[in-house]
């Protein structure tokens, strides 16, 4: 019997697959056994070589998860190489740090085109071919931040919030045609996103807060999403997977310290 986390035989797509967990999630995805696509706002030939290096079939396309029209000929141009996919990932998000009460229309507008509205652009042309096929999954990247109050970064923390509700609304819309709308919701996680946010002092006080010790890593995350896209969660919607090294379960204050 082959195992539940098995993907042999599946199609991937997932965004933002350039670098970082985007492009860890495709690798792990490989590994694990499916042909995945990937579309970033930059080249993502290096993913597609990885993937590839792990035998199997893949492509890169180049487009703004933020576009309708995009996102829309993402799935189209799949269905037409492969004849459709199994699991779609939406994982291209920006970070922006920045004060709520001095971000601009245009920086408030312009962070949820990707963040928000990339996801829901996402879900949409996932859905329908997955509603016509007959099964699949969805997994969405979302973020710890969506569930602590994390200051300095309020228009990413609203899409992250609203990208979980929408994971919930949509997994109970989809249940019925055997597709499963999941969340993985990363911590602090070493990426080419955060290299700037993560001053020595942030990284200083995640240390002292996260109780492993450390920051985490893409491919701990990546490992995540698989457990999603796979037959081992198929009993599993509309939950979110906190992959965070126990951050936000950490209520210590010190007692019992002299």
């Amino acid at each position: 019997m082959a195992s539940p986390f098995d993907l042999s035989g599946r199609r991937a797509v997932v965004t933002g697959a350039s670098s970082g967990i985007g492009k860890a999630i495709a690798i792990a995805l490989a590994r694990a056994g499916a042909d995945v696509c990937g579309m970033s706002i930059d080249d993502g030939s290096a993913t597609d070589g990885d993937v590839r290096a792990e035998g199997r079939d893949g492509f890169q396309l180049v487009g703004d998860t933020g576009d309708p029209e995009a996102v829309a000929g993402l799935a189209a141009v799949v269905v037409e190489r492969w004849g459709g996919f199994d699991i779609w990932v939406n994982n291209a998000a920006r970070l922006f740090v920045k004060p709520l009460v001095e971000t601009t229309d245009a920086e408030w507008h312009g962070l949820l085109a990707t963040n928000m509205h990339g996801y829901f652009y996402g879900c949409r042309a996932a859905a329908r071919h997955l509603e016509a096929r007959g099964g699949g999954r969805i997994v969405n990247v979302t973020s710890i931040s969506g569930l602590m109050g994390v200051g300095g970064i309020g228009a990413y923390t609203a899409a992250k919030g609203a990208i979980m509700a929408l994971t919930k609304a949509l997994a109970v819309e989809l249940a019925p045609q055997g597709i499963t709308v999941n969340a993985v919701a990363p911590g602090a996680i070493d990426t080419p996103l955060n290299r700037e946010a993560y001053t020595p002092a942030v990284r200083g006080a995640y240390a002292e807060r996260i109780p492993l010790g450390r920051i985490g890593t893409a491919e701990e995350v990546a490992d995540a999403a698989v457990f999603l896209a796979s037959d081992a969660s198929r009993y599993v919607t509309g939950q979110q997977l906190v992959v965070d090294g126990g951050l936000v379960v950490n209520g210590t204050v010190g007692h019992g310290r002299d």
